[in-house]
């Protein structure tokens, strides 16, 4: 076994979040007076936590006062409603029961609100993810591998067999950051030349693809 411990990004790569996401988002922006957003444009909002999502979809030169309730409105819908169109993508229940029966230990880190990272690995992975972590006042978003080495620490991982796989740049240098390898995954919300660009260790297309790098690579 090449890879002993595997750690996912959650938002583009274990789950399609995109829908409840973008529904919410523009909940609040229409409630505000502010213009709303296609979801394939709050897709390029995604990856670097909650209050860029927020200031990506506001409109230029609007107030502190505008983005902070508006962020605060946002976590409040998107808590009662993060669960109405999101579902696991394509395969990753397979592979993650195929992980665990390798032995493989496994966690996910993002940078989505703590709480809500832990409800959405309990609902849709159960006990097939040993640890949920998420921003929080003592772990800083991605790219900071806070979230990463705390994973780690809790699953008695070590740096060289320990893989993290994303869907973005942002994971690619959060995985650098740690010390680690990682997989890009094209299936989320970026393209496979933005993870090229960041010159991921790997780059995957389906999810099966990653039980061959943590067995053989």
């Amino acid at each position: 076994m090449v890879y002993a411990t595997v750690i996912f990004d959650l938002d583009g790569t274990l789950l399609n979040t995109l829908d409840d996401l973008a529904d919410s988002l523009n909940y609040v922006l229409e409630e505000n007076g502010f213009p709303t957003h296609s979801a394939w444009e709050v897709r390029s909002f995604l990856g670097s936590g909650v209050r860029f999502l927020i200031t990506s979809a506001l409109p230029k030169g609007v107030s502190e006062v505008d983005v902070e309730r508006c962020l605060s409105e946002f976590k409040a819908r998107y808590a009662q409603h993060l669960q109405d169109k999101t579902r696991p993508y394509d395969g990753i229940l397979p592979l993650l029961e195929a992980l665990s029966g390798l032995g493989v230990r496994t966690a996910i880190v993002s940078n989505k609100f703590d709480q809500a990272v832990k409800l959405l690995s309990g609902k849709y992975f159960g006990g097939l993810v040993e640890s949920a972590v998420g921003e929080s006042e003592t772990v800083r978003r991605k790219p900071s591998p806070d979230g990463v080495l705390t994973a780690m620490q809790e699953l008695s991982g070590k740096p060289e067999t320990t893989l993290y796989v994303g869907d973005s740049e942002i994971d690619v240098e959060t995985a650098k950051n740690a010390g680690i390898k990682c997989a890009g995954v094209t299936w989320g919300f970026r393209d496979r030349d933005v993870l090229a660009e960041a010159r991921a260790d790997y780059i995957i297309d389906h999810p099966e693809e990653l039980l061959d790098i943590v067995k053989n690579r």
